[in-house]
């Protein structure tokens, strides 16, 4: 089971990267652009699973490249990836923490990071 503090320690792994605090929650960014962000429910969110339950525990949204990619890591079906309807159109996932394998998450938040990063930044991680 993964915790918050797992994906911070991933998130800073990443070269150049700093936490802040936006909205109220931790917030991984890259040269100002934030790729992973805690990202509880909101009272609207909550009304729009009706009678199901919400995924539970710690939720991490993570940027993608483009929909494309969402469409694609969503298709994949790995354990505790997801979305909402307030993400729809946005190149973001969701991830239920305490569902995802230290692998997945790992993969997600490099991705995330690799969307952000400026060209040269990622390339020159890509190449070490």
């Amino acid at each position: 089971m993964l915790t918050l503090e797992d994906a911070a320690r991933l998130a800073l792994e990443l070269p150049e990267v700093t936490e802040g605090e936006r909205y109220g929650n931790r917030t991984w960014q890259v040269h100002g652009k934030a790729f992973a962000w805690e990202r509880p429910f909101s009272k609207a969110d909550l009304k729009r699973f009706g009678e199901v339950a919400p995924p539970n525990g710690p939720i991490l949204a993570v940027k993608v490249a483009d929909l494309s990619e969402k469409e694609a890591v969503l298709a994949a079906s790995l354990a505790g990836f997801f979305t909402i309807p307030h993400f729809d159109g946005f190149p973001a996932v969701l991830i239920q923490l305490d569902k995802v394998s230290k692998k997945a998450l790992r993969e997600a938040v490099v991705d995330g990071w690799l969307a952000c990063a400026p060209r040269a930044l990622a390339e020159q991680y890509l190449t070490s």
